[in-house]
């Protein structure tokens, strides 16, 4: 008997170390953007890419997306591309990438989280479009996989923290901005976008210095700011919007946020904005129990309205 009964624990134990394993490497390949040209790239053999503990990563020369597909019993065919903040100067993989996948795929949601090639001089022709060809490359390469990936190319977002966030809606105004030589000429627009604490302009007095000095240099002329500055570009093809901000952001100012949202009014594209009374930058799916950690039941729920998530 007691043998009978070892044996049962010990099924009982493997499998749970399964359901355990199972949810640790969820994550199912990391998919190469480009196979061999990057566009614009300038070979430099001592720049070299770094990764602390998977949560921090500068010194991209290889864009990539590692992919986190969605459970099939949940998967609900919805998308979304992560870009993770770092002012343009790293890219912050851990608590805006990695952690971001795994509750999106709670949601039924299959994320990808992007490794895209940060603005530098050094490795690339002109650095102010290089972390968008690399965006670009990454909605048009979900899109063209979606059948294979069980993914409606309807329904694939995309997802900007900080600078990322920056990218997440220079993505969403500037998606037809021809920025590369393709043949492809699948659709870069995302479907929808997910900004949290985001950066949106580029002019000065709303801008974070740092994102705008790291992408345009420390002079950009009138022209480049107006450009980039997304809050400008909104027009009537910008896909909706969920948004999330603290007034106390002493990094980017919550003004980045309500300037798009305003744009977006204005448009007549759904938006929502959540504006939360604390919180500071920087604070992922939040742990602190203020009222800033909820954003991510809000973003849910407005994901799940909208046919998107469960």
């Amino acid at each position: 008997m007691k043998s009978i009964l070892k044996i049962k624990r010990a099924g009982i134990l493997f499998f749970f170390l399964l359901m355990f394993f199972g949810e640790v490497f969820s994550q199912s390949k990391v998919i190469n953007l480009w196979d061999k040209n990057i566009p614009g790239a300038i070979a430099k053999a001592d720049y070299i890419e770094t990764n602390s503990d998977d949560s921090w990563m500068q010194f991209v020369t290889n864009p990539r997306l590692d992919m986190y597909p969605a459970a099939a019993e949940k998967a609900t065919g919805a998308a979304v591309i992560i870009c993770p903040g770092g002012g343009y100067g790293g890219i912050a993989i851990g608590h805006e990438g990695k952690q971001i996948a795994e509750w999106l795929n709670s949601l039924g949601i299959t994320a990808f989280v992007l490794k895209y090639r940060l603005p530098d001089n050094a490795i690339m022709v002109n650095k102010s479009i290089g972390s968008m060809q690399d965006g670009q490359r990454a909605v048009r390469l979900v899109r063209n996989h979606a059948k294979e990936w069980g993914i409606n190319p309807k329904e694939i977002g995309i997802m900007g923290f900080s600078a990322g966030g920056h990218l997440a809606s220079t993505l969403s105004t500037h998606f037809n901005e021809k920025v590369y030589n393709s043949a492809d000429t699948t659709s870069a627009r995302p479907d929808f976008s997910l900004l949290i604490y985001p950066v949106i302009s580029m002019q000065e007095g709303i801008t974070h210095m740092g994102s705008r000095s790291n992408l345009l240099g420390e002079n950009p002329s009138p022209e480049q700011v107006k450009h980039f500055s997304n809050e400008l570009q909104v027009n009537s093809e910008t896909p909706p919007a969920f948004l999330v901000h603290s007034m106390d952001d002493g990094a980017v100012p919550v003004e980045n946020s309500i300037e798009y949202a305003l744009a977006l009014k204005n448009n007549k594209i759904p938006c929502e904005l959540h504006i939360y009374e604390k919180g500071g930058h920087g604070y992922g799916l939040g742990k602190s129990g203020g009222t800033e950690s909820t954003w991510s039941e809000a973003c849910g729920k407005w994901l799940k309205v909208r046919g998107l998530g469960k």
